[in-house]
């Protein structure tokens, strides 16, 4: 059965470019008779409000995406996330660290994937790797990457082939703030909730080989994938909180735009929430979504 899920990080409200992410999960998960799960990426205590998480959930049942389930938080699933490094620790497939961001930069190179809306990304150099220099302090853990090639069909934008090793080296699984890495608490949760596909933002595109990795080494399976356009604004950054994004109004004419954007105008201009949903899962289908990694956002 098909299994969704939409997981935002509760450090600010919904604005278009997380809505964009929600409805396309939803219709996707809704027009294959499937279920829809909520999750808040709650790691990063020191960003994240429950305040945030109600806030998102609200605007949901606003926007009329219902969810199936309970809402699951990731900052009640440590134990889970420390199983899965414990079985990485003991099979020998991730060591410790004492590299500073700082450190990092000064030596390693730009990850020939990384585009805009994603940030400079840096390949790890691999310091550590044959161990820490004498009188370090561990700071993160990190996977020890192979150079098997990860290839994988994206079901928008096409066939996805990276060099992990080469391309971002030996990645971060355990933080220097002590905190499990998104990559490895996500593929955790998606095996865990019997999630078969995800669909979210083309700026994880370039993270999801690791993940794939991830999921190997664990022996959990692999979702299928649909990375959608990214909103951008004039300049061409990504919307988030970081770049104060407006948080999503009025329902109605928010849903109106955010399904334009993946490719299906003309929606009814007068329509009620419930009505334009109706009408977008009459029209869904990935294809109709322009195969790019980001696209202007309404103005």
């Amino acid at each position: 059965m098909y299994t969704g899920r939409f997981a935002p990080s509760p450090t600010g409200p919904l604005h278009f470019g997380s809505l964009v992410a929600a409805l396309a999960s939803w219709l996707d998960a809704r027009a294959s008779q499937g279920k829809w799960l909520v999750r808040m990426e709650d790691l990063d205590r020191a960003r994240s409000r429950l305040s945030m998480a109600d806030a998102i959930l609200r605007q949901l049942d606003a926007l009329g995406l219902g969810w199936d389930g309970p809402v699951t938080y990731q900052s009640a699933r440590l134990d889970r996330y420390r199983s899965a490094l414990d079985a990485l620790e003991r099979d020998g497939r991730v060591y410790w660290c004492c590299c500073s961001r700082r450190e990092i930069a000064d030596s390693a190179t730009r990850f020939p994937g990384a585009v805009r809306v994603e940030g400079a990304a840096l390949a790890y150099p691999g310091t550590c790797r044959n161990g820490m220099r004498s009188g370090a302090r561990p700071r993160a853990m990190r996977l020890r990457a192979t150079s098997e090639l990860v290839r994988f069909a994206d079901r928008l934008q096409g066939t996805i082939e990276q060099d992990v090793e080469r391309e971002v080296g030996d990645f971060l699984v355990l933080r220097a703030d002590g905190m499990f890495a998104y990559q490895l608490a996500v593929v955790v949760d998606d095996a865990e909730q019997g999630v078969t596909d995800v669909v979210r933002g083309a700026d994880l595109l370039d993270s999801t080989p690791r993940q794939i990795v991830l999921q190997r080494l664990l022996g959990l399976a692999q979702p299928r994938y649909l990375h959608l356009p990214v909103a951008v604004d004039r300049t061409g950054a990504k919307l988030s909180k970081q770049t104060a994004a407006e948080a999503i109004a009025a329902p109605a004419a928010s849903l109106r735009s955010a399904l334009g954007f993946l490719g299906m105008p003309g929606a009814p201009a007068a329509a009620r929430v419930d009505e334009l949903l109706g009408w977008a899962l009459e029209q869904w289908h990935p294809r109709n979504i322009p195969a790019v990694r980001s696209a202007p956002a309404p103005v």
